[in-house]
């Protein structure tokens, strides 16, 4: 669907916004062109809207595309150094990041990503030198947060674990059940189940004679839905629980009470002028919109600082950042000190955050 015209209108006064002046002192690379272009849409609204509610006539962007690839990483990183920024921001593949941070390390630039998860990007850096930090999850974030969240909410209930077979589903599973063991807690049952059946009241059925009154599934989001109509269908109670694979849109439609180990939805916890301020552009401030918004938001505060202290942006470890989305703070290895990752419960509408003892 095509977005109105008074939105596109607001987007380009954005993007001339964010691009206008000689100097930038904040680069943006993102996948403008290509499969991943409308995500890259995304990243650059954000990051214009920041730009310009910062009121910092310092503050201009320069914007590069590096289409999601290699040889397009290293070609924005190029673009980006010649402009002589002194922070970016962006990135949403991991073969584009990792092609610019050598180019990006020799300038002394650091970098931060909103979307790229690849592990090894951040596991890497002692080694590496990358002056590299993640503004999002990690790729085992969630399956870390599944374990501890859930091992922490069912810690008194009969709990079962099941997953469809697929190399997601039974490391998601796996990560549950090793938390729980850790905690001295023991699934009444544990199974694989055939996934993309239209039915699944076999799974239900076993469920049930176990004595399972909470069962995690790692699965797709059309599979659970399945395992909780059923469930509801035999009336007995089950809650079930899965990973962020829920947010996607399918059918059937989830069962009220389903719990999802999943990411915010961040125009839902946006400070309101942010989120105001996008409302009367009329744009619609999903995907990468905000992260974007709040990269730019943590390199303008990096970059004021050295200036007052007659340095570089440099290292942006060990320091709590304001942003639209909250206070971030980055570890030693650039990633998030704070799991992004919560636990929501569906109302048959939407997903409500749940608060863990």
């Amino acid at each position: 669907m095509r977005p109105p015209i008074r939105m596109l209108s607001a987007l380009a006064a954005l993007m001339l916004a964010g691009e206008a002046g000689a100097q930038a002192s904040i680069g943006l690379s993102a996948p403008l062109s290509g499969p991943s272009a409308i995500l890259g849409q995304q990243m650059r609204t954000g990051a214009a809207m920041a730009a310009e509610r910062l009121a910092d006539p310092t503050v201009r962007l320069s914007i590069a595309d590096d289409g999601c690839t290699a040889d397009g990483g290293a070609r924005a990183a190029r673009e980006l150094v010649a402009a002589r920024v002194q922070v970016v921001v962006g990135f949403l593949c991991s073969e584009a990041i990792e092609a610019a941070l050598p180019i990006l390390k020799q300038a002394n630039i650091p970098t931060i990503t909103v979307g790229v998860r690849t592990d090894s990007l951040t596991d890497r850096r002692s080694k590496t030198g990358w002056p590299v930090y993640r503004l999002g999850p990690r790729a085992d974030g969630e399956r870390e947060a599944a374990g501890r969240l859930l091992a922490r909410l069912w810690e008194r209930e009969l709990f079962a674990i099941v997953d469809d077979g697929t190399i997601y589903g039974r490391e998601l599973a796996e990560s549950v059940r090793i938390a729980a063991e850790k905690a001295g807690l023991t699934p009444v049952f544990v199974d694989t189940f055939r996934p993309q059946l239209d039915n699944q009241i076999g799974l239900v059925g076993r469920l049930q004679r176990a004595g399972a009154t909470h069962v995690f599934a790692g699965g797709d989001r059309d599979d659970i839905a399945v395992i909780g109509r059923d469930a509801a269908q035999l009336g007995n109670g089950l809650t079930v629980a899965a990973g962020e694979t829920l947010r996607s849109i399918g059918e059937p439609p989830l069962a009220p009470g389903t719990l999802m180990i999943g990411l915010p939805d961040w125009p839902n916890v946006a400070l309101p002028p942010v989120a105001a301020a996008f409302a009367e552009r009329r744009i619609l401030a999903q995907g990468y919109v905000l992260p974007a918004y709040a990269a730019v938001e943590i390199a303008h505060a990096a970059i004021a600082d050295a200036a007052s202290t007659g340095g570089s942006p440099g290292e942006l470890s060990g320091r709590d950042f304001s942003t639209a989305i909250g206070t971030v703070s980055f570890d030693d290895k650039g990633d998030l000190t704070e799991s992004p990752y919560r636990l929501f419960r569906y109302d048959g509408q939407k997903f409500n955050p749940v608060t863990v003892p």
